[in-house]
């Protein structure tokens, strides 16, 4: 009888591997080992980095909303504890953006930032009458689905009390309470409230004080639960570059934090039976810590790669996304509730995390010029909008704008006028068809164009234009990506 079996240890030992070789022997008897060739070596590698990276992207979203738990709740100088809602009363500029780690922000909105703990009990939110100003409560599990919203398209903008609760929770709501079930023990709540200029922050600052949380205990005029201890791993990261850019000091860390956020906020039970089973054979599996003493050294190297190599590899696959039209990246329909769309899920989550649903808002990206050519700030830029301009029309009060972002930090850029962003709530100079042209550069064009001038920085940078509460037309239309009509070109004009 041919003895054929190979051991998991031998297909996974990479440069010091071992194979089993096919030799005669008798029925029952131990198959032999050998020694592997230096192609079959490196093949063993390739495998190995492959499926590393395959758990890589996997793993990325809920690794960057565990980071920015940290930087929000649990870090060495916290926003806030848990079950409250950090505020930045003020828009996204780049000192802002920086501490608050949060990868190419709105600057067109003020921000709330909270992580609930349902573990204990039933978060409520209450929101308010904002009068007709938009905001809206982007509702994220820890793997930045967005399922759900207060506020927006969702439930409009009359306020009204929730509650977030774990889909097991078989309690009993007080009247007038709607229940929202929310996937994961953790879930982030994150309010965006519209502001136009400096005078009108004080009313956007009104709405966002307004959004409150509290445990339903506090709600119904009850003691609450005892706190819960947390002692959670610190993560390690370049502290300088948005935490979901995956810049760990450690790439092994990576892993470690992945196993242990996975098992606190367990996946859907059909990605437990169709996805996890593939990842033991790096040491990861549901409900245990992963441990790197006890993986393969060779494994262990090739998920070191993997770990560090993740971040950087995600904003360039942003085109495999979505169609590309005059240089703008048009989104695909199912941004903020990809399903088992693992790598645009990661792609996502690295480049704008806790990005909204198409419904909601919708991002054209844009990192090249008309002629496909990288955006650089030695270069100056123009854009023309010419009319139909549906990809930028909104429910109102919805609104659009352009902004742009440092392509290294993915931050907002400082500049000499602090200006972040053109759009809906600027005047701009218009012709007589209400075309208008916006000039995207280092330094300032002229006097007469210097309010459709959008500063841009000395290196390279990429553009979002976005669309809040978008049209139910342009919304359908993401869905035949083909024939989208998005932005115009950005073209180079020196």
């Amino acid at each position: 009888m041919i003895a054929a079996q190979m051991t998991r240890r031998a297909v996974l030992a990479g440069t010091s591997a071992l194979s089993m070789s096919i030799a005669s022997a008798e029925e029952g008897s131990s198959p032999q080992v050998t020694a592997v060739s230096a192609p079959h070596a490196a093949g063993a590698e390739t495998f190995v980095l492959g499926l590393a990276l395959q758990a890589a992207t996997y793993a990325l979203p809920i690794v960057s909303m565990y980071n920015l738990r940290h930087t929000t709740s649990f870090g060495s100088h916290p926003k806030v504890p848990a079950n409250e809602i950090w505020r930045v009363e003020d828009v996204a500029n780049p000192t802002i953006a920086e501490q608050a780690g949060y990868v190419t922000p709105n600057v067109n909105v003020i921000y709330g930032f909270g992580f609930m703990d349902l573990g204990l009990e039933p978060i409520i939110v209450i929101a308010p009458d904002s009068r007709s100003r938009y905001y809206m409560i982007e509702i994220c599990d820890m793997w930045t689905n967005a399922f759900a919203y207060i506020g927006g398209i969702a439930t409009g903008y009359e306020g009204g009390i929730f509650a977030l609760v774990q889909s097991d929770w078989r309690g009993e709501l007080p009247h007038g309470v709607k229940r929202i079930d929310c996937p994961t023990r953790w879930v982030e709540i994150q309010p965006r409230v519209h502001v136009k200029n400096k005078a009108d922050l004080p009313g956007a600052q009104s709405v966002l004080r307004a959004i409150k949380v509290q445990g339903l205990s506090r709600y119904n005029g009850k003691p609450a639960p005892a706190p819960i201890s947390y002692n959670y791993v610190i993560p390690r990261i370049n502290p300088k570059v948005a935490s979901s850019q995956m810049q760990f000091l450690d790439p092994l860390q990576f892993w470690e934090i992945f196993a242990g956020a996975m098992n606190e906020n367990p996946p859907p039970e059909s990605e437990i039976e169709a996805v996890l089973p593939q990842f033991k054979y790096l040491g990861i599996e549901l409900g245990k810590p992963w441990q790197r003493d006890g993986v393969n050294p060779t494994v262990l190297e090739q998920m070191k790669l993997a770990a560090a190599k993740i971040g950087l590899m995600m904003t360039p696959l942003l085109p495999i996304l979505g169609n590309q039209a005059n240089g703008w990246i048009i989104p695909p329909a199912n941004v903020g509730k990809p399903g088992a769309d693992f790598p645009g899920r990661a792609i996502v989550a690295a480049f704008g995390l806790t990005s909204n649903t198409p419904m909601e808002a919708i991002y054209y990206s844009g990192f090249a010029d008309g002629y496909g050519e990288p955006l650089v700030g030695a270069k100056r830029y123009k854009m023309t909008f010419n009319e139909p301009m549906d990809y930028i029309k909104s429910i109102p009060p919805g609104f659009w704008s352009i902004s742009v972002y440092d392509a290294v930090t993915g931050y907002t850029v400082p500049n000499s006028i602090n200006r972040y962003s053109l759009g809906s709530n600027d005047l701009l100079k218009r012709g007589d068809d209400n075309s208008f042209t916006l000039f995207l550069q280092h330094d300032n064009p002229s006097s007469e164009q210097e309010g459709n001038w959008l500063p841009t920085p000395v290196g390279p940078f990429y553009l979002i234009l976005r669309n809040y509460a978008p049209v139910p037309e342009i919304v359908a239309a993401l869905k035949d990506p083909a024939n989208f009509r998005g932005p115009p070109p950005v073209i180079p004009t020196g």
